[in-house]
């Protein structure tokens, strides 16, 4: 697959809810769980991103997932790891720090990869890689990651949007009352980690809050 080639026919949904196993637990819910109320309501993506140690467990959860995400046809996205994703048929996210999405691509030739940016360098470099859809963040300020990049802001995103020749995902702070401001900045999709979990969540208010961001997603500029 030629990245270029098929970045100009990939089409990012515009609701990007990611499943990060630590915020998902700390909601009181698994991730097995918080995926079914999320497919349940319609999102067409989900990630599942897990930033420490993989076991036997993890792996099966994902395994899981991927496997609701396929009967619903449902995008399903690993973070991090190429190997998993290989194992599982799922797409691909990388970071910065991550395999080097050239090298990804000879582990997940026919996958979706998605590749984070944080700065015009990163972005200038990024539009040259074998991937589907770039990320761009933090647009708002984070409690999601131990070491957040710093903020892009809604500026930023408008100033570095032009540079991007695939579609953009928007990353970081990310929540319903902000998300307007992202898809005007240019953002083809938002991506979030904990602004789609309600305090207190159970599955029932998750649905319900899921069903609440696809409605405003799909009708935002």
């Amino acid at each position: 697959m030629n990245g270029n080639q098929a970045s100009s026919r990939f089409k990012l949904p515009r609701f990007y809810p990611i499943l990060d196993t630590a915020a998902i637990q700390a909601c009181g819910l698994s991730p097995l769980a918080a995926a079914e109320a999320a497919l349940e309501a319609g999102v067409q993506i989900l990630q599942y991103r897990h930033k420490e140690a993989w076991t036997q467990a993890h792996f099966d959860e994902a395994k899981a997932i991927a496997d609701l995400c396929a009967s619903a046809s449902v995008l399903f996205v690993l973070n991090d790891r190429a190997d998993f994703a290989r194992l599982i048929g799922a797409g691909l996210h990388l970071g910065q720090g991550d395999l080097p999405p050239v090298a990804a691509r000879k582990i997940v030739p026919d996958q979706v990869i998605g590749f984070s940016t944080h700065n015009r360098g990163q972005l200038s470099r990024a539009k040259e890689e074998p991937v589907e859809y770039l990320a761009i963040g933090p647009i708002f300020a984070t409690n999601s990651k131990l070491r957040p990049d710093p903020v892009v802001g809604v500026d930023g995103l408008r100033k570095l949007r032009p540079l991007a020749n695939k579609p953009v995902v928007a990353i970081g702070g990310i929540a319903l009352g902000n998300a307007q401001q992202a898809f005007e900045a240019g953002a083809d999709s938002l991506a979030t980690i904990a602004g789609w979990l309600p305090a207190g969540a159970d599955r029932q208010r998750l649905r319900q809050c899921v069903e609440e961001w696809l409605r405003q997603t799909a009708t935002s500029a």
